[in-house]
């Protein structure tokens, strides 16, 4: 019997996590997991330790402030791995919290997998050095990322994308309008995030672009982890919030404005025209964008190294220039048009590998050697 640690820090690596678990389990029913997640990992058989929702910040600044917290669950985790003593340690994208468990679990021999790597490409390019030294396998879902880390002699496995596996078993409901009392109005998805210091920064801002567009109907992806307060002021506002059902609604969007993240590429899988945004506090801001060394931010922008969609970062997110972008992809064909290429282009790199499959063949085929 094989004992399993994994940790995810967020709503995305966490449905990535559960899915590698269950593909795992279809390979080896003997195979054990413990570790921190969420509801997703939880669902499909992690036990947890910790409860990633207890630990969640977000921003170079907001890190800063949250350190003691991070700390905190740093130090408890680490505790925890020693006394479970796995096989093998499993490490789902969230690079900060991530990183330094790699560098304690090989301090203390136990083997480090990580999937979905951070995102050393996009700002200090060395710390491909520091994860070469600290980990035995790396798993990555971007089509970009092996020619990168063999920059630095390190031989990682592409294994498609994971948002494949979750969009393959998706189907859509019969009755999704009538089922959120919504009308037949063109609708515009607004996604504002997953994390509750996302949603502040987002959520107004979009809100009121609702007054310039009469004739469509603006619908906002919940989700149900945070708390329902979060969508009060949308509420009030009049828009309806839909909890947990993003797949449906992206099926029937006509256009989405969408915050940063791995949304951005669900949306362009849907073949949904979008609009991607972010917004962070100043010092974050400045930070950032001293350190950043790509050209986008957005994961559809980032694959097919050119600019498909439109982004509006920080004091470009404004209610004026979504307004300009949302009337440019309703009435400018050939705009939308070639969005839609673009959104061929990046599928067409992605490939249709099952990237949960892949890896849980790949990490059990380690584990037996």
């Amino acid at each position: 019997m094989k004992k399993i640690y994994l940790i995810s820090g967020e709503r995305s690596g966490d449905l990535h996590a559960s899915n590698l678990v269950l593909a795992m389990k279809g390979l080896d029913s003997s195979v054990q997991f413990r570790g921190m997640g969420g509801g997703y990992s939880k669902e499909a058989g992690v036990e947890l330790a910790v409860d990633y929702s207890e630990v969640a910040v977000m921003g170079f600044l907001e890190v800063v402030l949250g350190f003691r917290k991070v700390l905190k669950y740093l130090n408890l985790v680490k505790k925890d791995l020693l006394a479970y003593r796995p096989d093998a340690l499993i490490l789902v994208d969230y690079g900060g919290f991530n990183m330094k468990i790699a560098d304690f679990a090989k301090e203390n021999g136990i083997p480090v997998h990580y999937y979905i790597p951070p995102k050393v490409w996009a700002w200090n390019q060395k710390r491909a050095l520091k994860l070469k030294e600290i980990t035995d396998q790396i798993y990555s879902i971007l089509p970009f990322e092996p020619d990168f880390f063999a920059k630095f002699g390190m031989e990682v496995h592409y294994v498609g994308n994971p948002l494949l596996d979750e969009i393959r078993k998706f189907a859509p409901h019969d009755f999704f309008f009538q089922r959120n009392e919504l009308s037949y109005q063109p609708i515009i998805a607004l996604l504002p995030g997953s994390r509750k210091q996302e949603i502040a920064a987002m959520l107004d801002r979009m809100i009121s672009l609702v007054k310039e567009f009469p004739n469509a109907q603006f619908v906002i992806a919940g989700v149900d982890s945070l708390p329902a307060s979060v969508y009060d002021s949308a509420k009030k506002a009049g828009l309806k919030v839909v909890f947990n059902q993003t797949y449906d609604l992206l099926s029937h969007a006509t256009a989405a404005v969408v915050t940063s993240g791995t949304a951005t590429l669900e949306t362009a899988l849907f073949r949904v025209p979008q609009i991607v945004v972010y917004r962070t506090s100043s010092v974050s801001y400045l930070i950032a964008k001293n350190l950043i060394r790509v050209p986008f931010i957005s994961l559809v922008n980032l694959i097919a190294e050119k600019e498909v969609l439109k982004e509006l970062i920080q004091d470009d997110f404004s209610v004026e220039k979504l307004k300009s972008e949302l009337n440019r992809i309703f009435t400018n064909v050939v705009y939308k048009g070639e969005m839609l290429q673009g959104y061929d282009l990046i599928r067409e790199k992605i490939g249709e590998s099952s990237a949960s499959e892949t890896t849980a063949k790949l990490i059990l085929g380690s584990l037996k050697k």
